[in-house]
């Protein structure tokens, strides 16, 4: 008969897993730099779904997560468009979403920034021509950068932050 105690007692066999990327070190050291130049002490992103597959939901959700930690960047997340410095749009503008887009917009304190994430914000991606799709975020609003991909990685996300950091400090 096993021992149920000992399932707890034994001792660890998962090796520990380093968390640190210098890369990404060196970005996000970059960022927190510029960042209050122009946008006070932090960058607050209101993300807006207008019609994705959810792909690069899932890469933007990881800039939360441990390995990422945009928080300490100086990168925030938030709900209300009042409070956003930047909207974050992916996927292609549907027909349905044209309108809450530009309202999302419209809402947002000046100066506002746009930044199309994924290759359907950008110009449409595989859903281009489509009845229900106008095509990239540029249709309906000026977007300030577009970060392709299918979906883009956080990294290359955080890379598009910063060069929409760069560009409004110009």
């Amino acid at each position: 008969m096993v021992n149920p105690l000992s399932l707890f007692l034994r001792p660890k066999v998962t090796e520990t897993f380093e968390f640190r990327d210098e890369e990404l070190e060196a970005l996000g050291a970059q960022i927190k730099k510029e960042i209050p130049k122009v946008f006070g002490h932090s960058l607050a992103i209101r993300e807006l779904d207008s019609g994705s597959d959810n792909s690069t939901e899932m890469e933007i959700s990881n800039l939360g997560n441990p390995h990422y930690d945009v928080e300490r960047f100086g990168i925030s997340f938030v709900a209300s468009p009042r409070h956003a410095d930047v909207l974050l749009v992916t996927g292609a503008v549907t027909l349905n979403m044209a309108e809450a887009a530009k309202k999302t917009y419209e809402a947002m304190p000046y100066p506002k920034y746009v930044i199309a994430v994924g290759d359907d914000a950008c110009d449409g991606g595989i859903y281009k021509g489509s009845y229900a799709v106008l095509g990239g975020v540029d249709k309906i609003l000026p977007v300030d950068v577009k970060i392709p991909g299918n979906p883009p990685s956080p990294k290359e996300i955080l890379q598009g932050i910063f060069a929409l950091v760069k560009k409004a400090r110009e």
